[in-house]
């Protein structure tokens, strides 16, 4: 009977950590990380950065397999739910960015001038359909 569950940790475990291998290679593969040292001019400490979004996701995956109870927890969860949407902002950014959706869609439209507020009403819209969702539980 351990025999079986072992077997099963074993796969288990490896199929996570094959599934994670390929999220956060996809994550580096983006640019989200470099791009954000690129920016930021602290190019040198991008393997600190890139360690800091494996050890976050090992963090997140122990918290959420084995139930970790976090003693004042909920005072945390307007910076997680604000470091969150940061990430997946970043995420989506990077991803359009890739496919090349925004420059094409600003030389278009010929709104180089406005960008700048084109790229704060699409935070301000999700944050207020954030806010939305989770207040009003649309």
């Amino acid at each position: 009977m351990w025999v079986n569950q072992i077997i099963l940790a074993v796969i288990g475990l490896s199929g996570g950590l094959v599934v994670a291998g390929g999220l956060f290679s996809f994550i580096i593969e983006l640019g989200v990380v470099a791009d954000f040292a690129d920016r930021t001019h602290t190019a040198e400490h991008i393997l600190l950065y890139e360690d800091c979004v494996a050890i976050g996701g090992i963090a997140g995956n122990l918290i959420s397999v084995f139930q970790i109870h976090i003693p004042n927890g909920a005072w945390l969860l307007p910076v997680f739910g604000l470091l969150a949407g940061i990430f997946v902002g970043c995420w989506s950014m990077a991803l359009a960015e890739i496919l090349n959706v925004f420059p094409i869609f600003v030389r278009r439209l010929k709104i180089v001038r406005y960008i700048s507020v084109f790229v704060v009403s699409m935070a301000l819209g999700k944050g207020l359909g954030s806010l939305l969702f989770f207040f009003k539980r649309w």
